[in-house]
């Protein structure tokens, strides 16, 4: 990882939008810090689309897809996108999804089952896809439980991945990068892979490495030094601000880049 500053002029002209994580990049024990709020909405004034990525459920989502500035938040790990005025587009049709929510269940009872510790993350009343088990935001699970945890998903046939707060487990062959081009292509008519050069990511943990692996301009805020030995897949630059503060730093690096090029 290279710090923020080495993040070249010219490519950084050539953002023309970023995908953000939300727990741990934007917000502090939850909530999102007025640091990460203005710099949304300066992305934003300027003409820079911001798209958030989470592994937080759809119900979650939807009001902070109403109050913040952003063209979109996509939860569930890439499972559905929310829009500003509320609607909502699946990336699985509905009878899929019919059909896996008995299976969620069935897994979700078997975790708490069989792994010591292991209870429903709190905002699952509001998963539709997905399965959330808590490790670090109410409740404290083991590095060793943890592990269990995602092994008993995986051997359900389930994909499953560790943020910041949360075990997250699903069924389907979706993720943040499909995701994400899913909505770039459903929202702005844009094909991302062809043209992720024009885009940024951040995040702060393990289940943004996919992302890490996928963006030439990944971004880290500094809190990532936690994940960093469990990280095959690294940001290529660093924020020397956690959290919120580390996002405004990267918003005001694309900006300054804006500027220079309308002088």
């Amino acid at each position: 990882m290279r710090p923020l500053r080495e993040w070249s002029l010219e490519a950084r002209r050539r953002i023309c939008g970023v995908f953000t994580d939300i727990d741990d990049t934007l917000t502090r024990d939850g909530e999102i810090e007025p640091a990460a709020l203005d710099a949304l909405a300066s992305l934003q004034a300027a003409g820079v689309t911001v798209i958030a990525i989470t592994g937080r459920p759809l119900g979650w989502s939807e009001p902070f897809a109403r109050r913040w500035p952003v063209a979109a938040i996509v939860p569930e790990n890439g499972a559905m996108a929310v829009l500003p005025g509320g609607s909502r587009r699946y990336l699985q049709p509905q009878a899929e999804r019919a059909r896996n929510a008995e299976r969620l269940r069935e897994v979700a009872a078997r975790i708490l089952r069989e792994v010591p510790g292991a209870t429903l993350a709190r905002d699952s009343a509001g998963r539709e896809t997905d399965i959330a088990i808590d490790h670090s935001e109410f409740s404290h699970l083991s590095p060793e439980a943890i592990e269990q945890v995602v092994a008993l998903m995986r051997s359900e046939g389930m994909q499953a991945t560790v943020s910041s707060i949360h075990v997250n487990g699903w069924f389907g062959d979706h993720d943040k990068w499909r995701g994400a081009c899913w909505v770039a292509r459903g929202l702005l008519g844009a094909d991302l892979a062809a043209e992720v050069d024009r885009w940024a990511y951040f995040g702060d943990s393990t289940n943004d490495q996919l992302m890490f692996r996928h963006f030439p301009h990944s971004i880290g805020v500094a809190n990532i030094a936690r994940f960093l030995p469990q990280l095959e897949h690294r940001p290529r630059y660093v924020t020397e601000g956690e959290r919120g503060a580390g996002f405004a730093e990267v918003a005001r690096a694309l900006l300054e880049a804006r500027s220079k090029r309308a002088s």
